[in-house]
């Protein structure tokens, strides 16, 4: 029994020393109001669920105190919140909502007792057939203010309905920053006895900058939401539209310049890329369909199976069917040039990006802003410098398609293993040896994925390269959006859908092939 009681004494002192621990790290942490935060995150750090302890000073100050406490991720949400609760609170109170159906409503009334003064002027005249046809446009007239003045009516009406959900919507947020601050303060607690480097303590100058984005910040949106003509600036930027004009004007004269300067290189670029493409459109296009379709189907079969032959059978027969085969051929030939330039310019770069660190951070930023820029935009310098047609839309296709396959490839040749490369070395192969024996063999699935994103890539460019007179599948789809032919869209849609679809369940054949047996 003494025994017994010596155990439950002891383990009721090992329980209470990590509290007793935890309370003077807390206090260090926190210093302002330790005690406090002592408690409130010991209870937090002994129940394993949710624990609600309301933060009063929180709920109060609600983002200063997130930006005194270095809680700035909570600091954004909870003045975020706050204002567009504040917005609908101070519409309801201070805002005219009426005043712009009302405006309407007196210029109605004003263009009604005009039309009413020439009703009586014709009449007057004895023009009984004209003043039949302006009492009309009176009674027309008449309805729309009517219905003006009734929307006046709603919108004056709706002010209580945006206070009472406004102070709602700020009250709960209140007890949401409440509720979550010891929560969030308990998790930067735990980064800082993991790393003293977290700043502890309530931060001063955090407070002050908080405290000055809010006032800041939610006076002028007020004022913008709440006033019904705020000054001009508030609404738009203060810029005059000179620089703008001095601006776009100077791209200008740099694209022409470098046009005429650069014509013959840019016009030798173009005659490659159609003599690529017109050997492709020769096998594609002018190749018997049948030839074609078989062709297609056996390679299908032999690279996926016949589960993706059986697929890309139906989805040739689909396109073939409906018309849409010419169109295809065109849009897979031109699909063809760009992942070939793509594979042939990409992968050199890939090995030498994965040998060099420095060239990769270089050409980082720019892969980067390659697949960032929207697709339109890279139609722009490619009229200016190639004009319009199949080449230009390749070269735009190429923008797009480029970054993944030299991600990829410098990626799978730097998980290649180095024990792998030094017993190649120690072997006697040569570097070329290596890089083709060895670290290509086994960066080859990174690589056909690269290949494969490469491919659909270009494809979705492709389609919107037909805006540059690219031709192709794209033509029909832009027919479509310009006279609305929802049918001729979707049948074309479809066609490209099973397009994209054979090409993928091939490429990924590829790669299966590729890894080979396990």
């Amino acid at each position: 029994m003494i025994d017994h009681r010596r155990e439950n004494r002891s383990q009721s002192i090992a329980d209470a020393v990590p509290h007793l621990d935890i309370a003077d790290s807390v206090r260090a942490f926190a210093i302002q109001r330790g005690d406090y935060y002592a408690r409130t995150m010991t209870r937090i750090q002994s129940h394993a669920g949710f624990v609600a302890i309301f933060n009063w000073g929180a709920a109060i100050f609600g983002p200063v105190w997130a930006a005194a406490r270095g809680l700035w991720g909570l600091f954004w949400c909870f003045a975020i919140l706050e204002l567009m609760a504040l917005v609908q609170l101070s519409q309801g109170l201070f805002s005219d909502l009426g005043a712009v159906p009302r405006a309407r409503a007196e210029r109605l009334e004003e263009n009604y007792e005009r039309v009413l003064a020439r009703v009586q002027a014709a009449r007057d005249r004895g023009d009984e057939t004209g003043a039949d046809a302006l009492a009309r446009n009176a009674d027309r007239l008449q309805a729309a203010l009517e219905k003006a003045l009734d929307q006046a009516q709603e919108a004056a009406a709706a002010g209580v309905e945006l206070v009472i959900f406004g102070l709602f919507a700020f009250v709960l947020i209140k007890g949401i920053e409440g509720i979550s601050a010891n929560i969030a303060y308990e998790k930067r607690y735990s980064r800082w006895r993991a790393d003293k480097r977290v700043r502890a303590g309530f931060q001063w100058t955090g407070a002050a900058i908080g405290a000055g984005f809010v006032a800041l910040v939610y006076s002028i949106a007020l004022y913008g939401f709440t006033v019904a003509e705020p000054a001009a600036f508030v609404r738009t930027f203060p810029v005059e539209k000179i620089y703008y004009e001095e601006i776009a004007a100077s791209i200008d004269r740099a694209f022409d310049l470098a046009t005429i300067q650069f014509g013959v290189f840019f016009n030798g670029i173009a005659l490659g890329i159609r003599f690529l493409l017109d050997g492709l459109e020769v096998i594609f296009v002018q190749t018997p369909w049948p030839v074609v379709m078989v062709a297609i189907t056996l390679f299908a079969w032999r690279l996926a199976g016949p589960r993706v032959a059986v697929f890309t059978v139906t989805a040739l027969a689909y396109i073939a069917l409906l018309g849409f085969w010419e169109k295809a051929m065109e849009t897979v030939s031109l699909l063809g040039a760009a992942s070939f330039l793509c594979v042939v310019i990409g992968m050199p770069l890939g090995v030498w990006f994965a040998r060099s660190e420095r060239a990769y951070a270089v050409a980082r930023p720019v892969l980067d802003l390659m697949q960032t820029l929207p697709s339109f935009v890279y139609l722009i310098p490619i009229i200016a410098f190639f004009g319009t047609g199949k080449p230009p839309g390749i070269l735009a296709s190429m923008v797009f398609g480029l970054p993944p396959i030299i991600r990829l490839t410098t990626l799978g040749l730097r998980e290649v293993p180095k024990d792998v490369i030094e017993a190649s070395r120690a072997f006697g192969a040569t570097h070329w040896q290596t890089l083709t024996g060895v670290e290509m063999p086994l960066a080859l699935p990174s690589i056909m994925t690269g290949i494969n994103q490469t491919i659909l890539m270009c494809l979705s460019l492709v389609v919107i390269a037909a805006l540059i007179d690219a031709k192709g599948l794209g033509y029909d789809i832009l027919v479509a959006l310009q006279y609305a032919a929802k049918g001729q869209g979707i049948l074309a849609g479809f066609a490209i859908l099973f397009c994209a679809v054979v090409i993928d369940r091939l490429v990924q054949g590829g790669i299966k092939r590729g890894k080979g047996p396990r």
